[in-house]
């Protein structure tokens, strides 16, 4: 890995954004799994949307399985695995895919597609960084196949961590608008289960943060003295 501070930089910004990237499509997959298991029960222009209940089955799958994809591509990133970057862009195109299928596939059934637009935006977004990486230029620097000090690994790794965890602590305030539906705001509705990952991986990133920045170095007991035989 090269030594230049910008290099480091965008290095973590790939994996941060790729950190961001699967938690939200998880979210998406999960989000999507109350209209898919009950097409019926939201009423208005979500009725129509009963004929294709196993086409949003399979989007629920799809959408959770590239998410989980997106979140091990985060792993091999942080350990710069050599399929890491290649792992990374097939998580990225297939969510980026099964995204705008099911955008055009939403607007032409109920004349709208949020929030289902801003999981396949971040996927594009995500994927247009990871390729402006690969020019060569840039990949020299920062290739992610090229193993990383130990603490940038942790930075990295603990940043993406923190970043999901306050995605999962607060998008029932964000996404509300696009979730309230007769009053209710669905976003909410895995609240318990919403908070608690949130604050895991919170809590798993701030440890990795003072792990790798040695804030508490662990120090290796003095070796007990053997008894000499005679």
């Amino acid at each position: 890995m090269s030594n230049k501070p910008w290099a480091k930089v965008l290095r973590i910004v790939g994996i941060v954004l790729m950190g961001l990237t699967a938690v939200f499509t998880i979210m998406g997959g999960i989000g999507t799994s109350c209209v898919a298991i009950n097409p019926t029960g939201f009423g208005g222009k979500f009725s129509g949307l009963a004929s294709f209940q196993w086409l949003y089955l399979l989007f629920v799958l799809f959408t959770f399985a590239f998410g989980v994809m997106g979140a091990r591509a985060v792993f091999l990133l942080t350990r710069a695995r050599a399929n890491a970057y290649r792992y990374a862009l097939i998580a990225l195109i297939g969510g980026s895919v099964v995204g705008v299928i099911h955008v055009i596939v939403s607007r032409s059934l109920r004349g709208s597609s949020m929030p289902v637009d801003m999981v396949t935006y971040t996927n594009l977004l995500t994927l247009v960084v990871f390729l402006v990486f690969r020019i060569p230029g840039l990949w020299q620097h920062i290739d992610y196949g090229k193993a990383s000090p130990a603490n940038m690994a942790g930075i990295s790794g603990g940043l993406a961590a923190i970043s999901g965890g306050a995605m999962a602590l607060t998008i029932q305030y964000w996404m509300g608008p696009t979730h309230t539906i007769n009053g209710v705001n669905y976003a909410d509705a895995w609240h318990l289960q919403l908070q608690l990952v949130g604050w895991i991986l919170v809590v798993a990133g701030m440890s990795l943060m003072v792990w790798s920045t040695r804030l508490f170095p662990i120090k290796a007991r003095p070796a007990t003295p053997q008894p000499v035989l005679e």
